[in-house]
């Protein structure tokens, strides 16, 4: 969690941010786009309307530290798993922006998982489960199947292998 800065995942999410958006992206760093909050509290709002209700566009520091804050707490509710959101700090203080972009991918695979967003979508698409049921029948008959990693090579052995160095044991030393 703790790693380096990813450009490319940064201008990625950005470009995905913008997409949302409908606005060209700013040519700003990554970290000052996103510190004050409004972004991302007006992507949750386009990803789910009226999530977070009030937008601090004016005020002091606490006031963009309640923007993040509720954008926050709107991922979460959205489906975002807790281990996947930075705190509030990583991204006011600027101090670990590769967890930012990390919990702006992890918000783009949970839209996958709401089917009335029509896209764009970030990231891979989550697997799903694949249930299967067998009969039976078909559970009896795989009883009787073989695998080779049961180990049907009729008695090979290591024996005569001198791939390698040997081990050389000195006694008396």
């Amino acid at each position: 969690m703790m790693g380096k800065r990813d450009p490319e995942q940064e201008k990625e999410s950005l470009e995905w941010i913008f997409a949302i958006l409908e606005e060209p992206v700013p040519n700003a760093p990554f970290e000052d786009i996103l510190q004050d909050g409004t972004v991302l509290c007006r992507l949750m709002n386009k990803l789910s309307p009226g999530i977070i209700p009030k937008i601090n566009t004016s005020g002091g520091q606490f006031k963009m530290m309640e923007n993040i804050n509720n954008f926050l707490k709107a991922i979460r509710s959205y489906g975002v798993p807790i281990q996947d959101v930075f705190q509030t700090a990583d991204l006011y203080e600027k101090k670990q922006l590769s967890q930012v972009s990390t919990t702006l991918f992890a918000l783009g695979r949970a839209t996958y998982q709401h089917p009335e967003w029509p896209g764009p979508w970030l990231g891979p698409r989550p697997s799903e489960e694949n249930k299967r049921e067998f009969t039976d029948e078909q559970l009896a008959a795989s009883k009787t199947v073989i695998g080779l990693q049961a180990g049907s090579n009729k008695g090979a052995t290591q024996a005569g292998d001198n791939t390698g160095a040997q081990r050389r044991v000195i006694v008396g030393k």
